[in-house]
């Protein structure tokens, strides 16, 4: 009997502190990351140098337009996603407060009367008013588990709001440069709509005075005529972009104050210089080490809470293997002693302690153990992945905007030239060394580099807007 007792023992001893380890075992992120999550490219040495990184500016820093800041604001205080998930996270703290509470005891009132009768006899009145508390004993960890797993879903809540802020930013942002670009366009198309129609007139009367073909006079119509249309065209689509914002804004569709392109750019409007220039220029463009990257965005720290989540979730399983401890007390008045019915009713008082100790469950603990180990290995391959697609965003934004730098330049030699050779080809038609088909391609050349300028210059904001989401910013204020 002594040995046996004391193999008893041992088990207890044992199992209390396999329990402690369960209980006192913390998460830590130790899955190995990629060594340059930049990766090798063209791009290092020029913008990569450094600490800072311009995810660190806010995005009211980020966006120097006073009238797009206000749109954000707005966007941000309306947008029915946004709120969506501000509602998850004070779900999740909810749910976080009830995991805390659950190391206190459960407190029920469950009065109940009783009445009887023995072969019609008389009827027997008892009742019974107990307060009856129920605690469980957390001496291996299940509770804090839980606790610890409801803490991270919290923090996975608020990384997803912190990213569902960020897209949003990123998006009024890029429709609210798309407006600009818009206006642009339909500045240029005006303009080339009042010379084009000029020189249609000029070859209208060239006609008139034989000096022209009227299949001439017919594709400069022509021509004109398809100017027209993209005018049409484009002012539907300043419609459509006013009304995608609104639906950020959570608003009727409405005109979007705007100011015009050129007048603010993007970060450092306190630079001088060509607006396009500043925009990309990539001594501004600075994105810092992986690490920083690590820290600001919301979704790598989201999939870290979702591995912790999972660590936790896994401890838990384990925990499910040892005893449970649960302590029981009733106190309230009765007038059932026993078989005798007393009035009026006595004080009664009971305890119980009571251990549960799980023998055979069907596998049900051992598969789900092997479930939340699995679930928490596959985590960490996505973690990795997140960060391997994160360094490929930034490597693809920056590298995006190395092209709109390298663009711009060209195109503004080639607008430049383009301007030069229609306004000399027009004035040799007037003096009619030149056919109209010289004067008809060189409009058709300068107007396409216009525009084909306009929306590279869309596409370089475009490049920096996703540069500066891809390194974590726009999260916060």
């Amino acid at each position: 009997m002594n040995r046996l007792n004391k193999i008893l023992a041992v088990a207890a001893v044992s199992m209390t502190l396999t329990g402690c380890s369960i209980y006192n075992n913390k998460y830590e992120q130790k899955v190995e990351l990629p060594a340059d999550a930049f990766g090798q490219s063209e791009l290092d040495g020029i913008a990569a140098q450094g600490d800072t990184s311009i995810a660190q500016m806010s995005w009211r820093e980020f966006f120097t337009d006073p009238l797009l800041q206000q749109l954000i604001e707005q966007a941000l205080a309306n947008n029915t996603d946004l709120n969506s998930a501000r509602i998850a996270v004070e779900k999740s703290e909810a749910s976080l407060k009830a995991a805390k509470m659950a190391y206190l005891p459960s407190l029920v009132f469950a009065p109940q009367g009783t009445l009887a009768s023995f072969d019609r006899g008389a009827v027997s009145k008892t009742y019974d008013l107990p307060l009856q508390m129920s605690m469980d004993i957390d001496m291996f960890g299940s509770i804090t588990n839980k606790k610890r797993a409801a803490q991270a879903v919290k923090l996975q809540a608020q990384m997803q709001q912190q990213a569902v802020q960020a897209n949003i930013v990123s998006t009024v942002a890029q429709h609210y440069f798309m407006l600009q670009v818009l206006d642009r366009q339909l500045e240029i198309l005006m303009m080339t709509d009042s010379l084009w129609n000029k020189s249609l007139e000029t070859e209208k009367s060239l006609w008139d005075y034989g000096k022209a073909y009227s299949t001439a006079v017919n594709q400069m119509e022509a021509s004109y005529l398809d100017v027209k249309t993209q005018i049409v065209d484009t002012r539907r689509n300043i419609r459509s972009v006013e009304n995608a914002i609104c639906r950020l804004l959570a608003i009727t569709p409405q005109h979007i104050n705007r100011q015009k392109w050129g007048t603010s750019t993007l970060h450092h409007a306190e630079t001088q210089g060509d607006a396009g220039q500043r925009m990309f220029d990539v001594k501004y463009l600075k994105i810092g080490v992986p690490a920083t990257m690590l820290e600001k965005r919301p979704d790598i720290r989201m999939a870290n809470h979702a591995m912790e989540e999972a660590f936790y979730n896994t401890a838990e399983a384990r925990s499910a293997f040892y005893p449970g401890i649960t302590l029981s007390a009733s106190a309230g008045w009765t007038n059932s002693a026993g078989g005798l019915i007393v009035n009026p009713g006595k004080l009664l008082l009971t305890a119980l302690g009571s251990l549960t100790q799980p023998i055979f469950a069907r596998g049900r603990l051992v598969a789900n153990k092997k479930i939340a180990q699995l679930t928490e290995e596959d985590l960490q391959k996505k973690y990795v992945q997140t960060v391997i697609n994160a360094g490929n965003q930034v490597n693809e934004a920056m590298a995006d905007c190395m092209t709109a730098r390298e663009k711009h330049q060209y195109y503004s030699r080639q607008v430049e030239v383009l301007n030069e050779a229609y306004r000399g080809t027009h004035e040799l038609m007037d003096n009619g060394k030149a056919s109209y088909l010289e004067v008809l391609t060189a409009q058709e050349s300068l107007l396409n580099a216009q525009l084909s300028q306009a929306m590279n210059m869309y596409d370089a904001a475009q490049a920096v807007i996703a540069l500066y989401i891809a390194l974590g910013g726009g999260a916060d204020d």
